[in-house]
């Protein structure tokens, strides 16, 4: 016998299961006793499908289908209790199992919390759909990061390119005997990029694999509620098992992304020991990884000004709730002085501001929110950043501005460099890391304002490479981490 399925045992007639099918000559089968109604109420005997005449006499049961019905409604029945041999009607909470009207009243089941199966099948259904909801909620969770992590990867190997072509410009200035340093530089560089993009493959990988496993447990999940109560419920441990896995939650990719200032800041440093006993030096770089996508940093990593938005990814190091950027590097103990050279901007802020800042969130710039900051607003407008905010009243508006960070006595000091007069002092205590913070002006009539560029200084080279070897150091030991 063909395989039938359920659907071809419903009645056209009825939209029920056969009764007594019986068939005609034109090969369409109705229940007996709907046929005989249709065609008390017909003008003529004639098949109620097609319209065919159907001569007199009675149809012919149609056997293939009266078989197909009984072992349908024998399937249905067939859910017995092994050990009573009666219908499973009852469903145990407690064992998750359906068992007989005998099995609730023996010991084993006796006190146990129980319900008929269509209560049951009712609440373990919304049990479920409930799992499913989350499921489906992380499912898109995963996705998304997953989208995320793969715009990250491609902007590792775009900083790649970025790097090594302000590499090779930096060494086209310099005379041939320095390609050998070119050379290791950009393996440097290289080996940076296939171990962060590993990384990332082997997250992207766990990623894959995870959205895998709960793709399979949703589709299993939904096609097992798809069934009738009874099988719903025979399997209902294995489903619970599935949409109750354990879920990870993707991990916060952190200093994943190719650290600009260890490649190029201050490059010529390190190479020109052979041509020079000292060199012009910033002492600190900014961070192209924390800033704002409206800015624009020089190659050299020491100017900054606002520009039209840059495709970038948004990882957790960059500040996307201010038009802001973080320079390099961070310092938790010591002394450190930089200047800036502001020129006539009529908008800036610069100062530091703690590596736990709020970088997605728009905040007061004050020490509560840790910041210590100054800033020209409105063009005529000189303040410290306070609450409520200080308005410094300087003879002339500084053109360059000193920071002086003494980490261990909590003070930040603000000078005009030309001049050397004092404009405020920031006292408090840190309690972490700390970075200098740099805020240039926004477009004003379609044209950018003065940038905001840190003023080198003279280094001694000895003291230049004792400093980038230190730095180096550290990055490397970020990179142990990292794998």
């Amino acid at each position: 016998m063909a395989s039938i399925s359920e659907e071809d045992l419903i009645c056209s007639l009825c939209s029920g299961i056969f009764s007594l099918p019986v068939i005609l000559k034109c090969k369409h089968s109705f229940c007996r006793a709907c046929l005989v109604d249709f065609w008390e109420c017909a003008i003529s005997r004639v098949c109620p499908m097609c319209g065919l005449e159907v001569p007199s006499g009675k149809p012919l049961i149609n056997l293939e289908l009266k078989l197909a019905v009984e072992a349908l409604q024998a399937q249905r029945n067939e859910e017995v209790c092994p050990q009573h041999n009666e219908k499973m009607q009852i469903f145990c909470h407690n064992d998750e199992e359906l068992i007989c009207a005998v099995c609730r009243v023996n010991k084993q089941h006796k006190v146990h919390e129980c319900s008929p199966v269509e209560e049951a099948a009712q609440n373990k259904r919304a049990e479920i759909m409930d799992s499913l909801t989350f499921l489906t909620k992380h499912l898109r969770t995963l996705h998304k990061t997953n989208m995320n992590w793969e715009e990250t990867k491609s902007h590792i190997q775009i900083q790649r390119c970025e790097i090594e072509t302000a590499i090779k410009d930096e060494f086209e200035k310099l005379h041939q005997f320095l390609r050998e340093e070119e050379n290791r530089r950009l393996k440097q560089l290289r080996q940076e990029e296939e171990t962060k993009v590993q990384v990332m493959n082997k997250k992207l990988e766990m990623l894959r694999d995870q959205i895998t496993r709960l793709s399979s447990a949703i589709s299993d999940a939904e096609r097992d509620l798809q069934a009738t109560d009874v099988p719903f419920l025979l399997e209902f441990k294995e489903t619970k098992l599935r949409v109750k896995s354990p879920i990870y939650q993707p991990q916060c990719v952190r200093d994943i992304l190719i650290n600009y200032a260890d490649h190029l800041a201050s490059l010529r440093v390190r190479v020109w020991k052979a041509m020079t006993s000292s060199i012009y030096d910033a002492p600190i770089t900014l961070d192209p990884n924390t800033a704002h996508s409206n800015l624009k940093i020089s190659p050299d990593l020491r100017s900054v000004h606002y520009s039209k938005q840059q495709p970038l990814p948004d990882n957790p190091e960059r500040c996307t709730s201010q038009v802001c950027v973080l320079g390099a590097p961070g310092f938790t103990s010591g002394k450190h002085h930089w200047t800036v050279d502001v020129g006539q901007g009529k908008q800036w802020y610069i100062g530091v501001a703690s590596e736990s800042i709020k970088r997605k969130i728009t905040t007061f710039l004050t020490p509560s929110e840790g910041f210590w900051i100054i800033g020209r607003s409105n063009g005529d407008t000189l303040c410290a950043q306070a609450t409520p905010c200080i308005k410094l009243t300087p003879k002339q508006m500084p053109v360059r501005v000193s920071v002086e960070l003494d980490y261990d006595k909590g003070k930040v000091i603000f000078t005009n460099a030309a001049d050397l007069t004092l404009l405020h002092t920031f006292k408090g205590k840190f309690k972490e890391k700390v970075f200098p913070y740099f805020s240039p002006g926004l477009l004003e009539d379609g044209e950018n304002l003065i940038p905001l560029t840190i003023c080198p200084v003279v280094i001694k080279l000895e003291r230049a490479l004792e400093t980038r070897a230190a730095a180096a150091d550290k990055h490397k030991k970020r990179l142990l981490k990292v794998e």
